[in-house]
């Protein structure tokens, strides 16, 4: 098997700051696995911290802006890990099966190279 560049899509929102930085967490926790597997995670979550620095200099960036910024790099991945439900993960899902992606919903099914 040759090695997979991995979307890693899951809910980013939340009600608090410690409930974004929680699922953050958790995509990060799945790309490290991801990466020790033999693959390459693309993390979009990382963007968290985007987003607090774009709030902090009065620059904020959109739902929009990330949905762009995300789907360019969904475009250059193998294969989708749906993490957990989301607006924005159902509509990548959406966007990755579009794609003919491989589609993994667990860590599970992913193969280790």
């Amino acid at each position: 098997m040759k090695k997979l560049k991995v979307y890693v899509a899951g809910a980013y929102s939340a009600d608090t700051e410690d409930g974004k930085l929680q699922n953050t967490l958790k995509a990060v926790d799945a790309g490290i696995k991801i990466f020790k597997m033999g693959h390459y995670p693309y993390i979009p979550h990382l963007t968290h911290w985007v987003d607090l620095r774009s709030i902090e200099i009065h620059d904020h960036l959109t739902y929009e802006n990330y949905m762009e910024w995300d789907d360019v790099f969904l475009q250059c991945c193998d294969a989708f890990l749906y993490l957990s439900k989301s607006k924005g993960a159902d509509v990548e899902l959406s966007r990755a099966i579009e794609m003919g992606k491989k589609i993994f919903y667990s860590l599970d099914e992913i193969i280790e190279v």
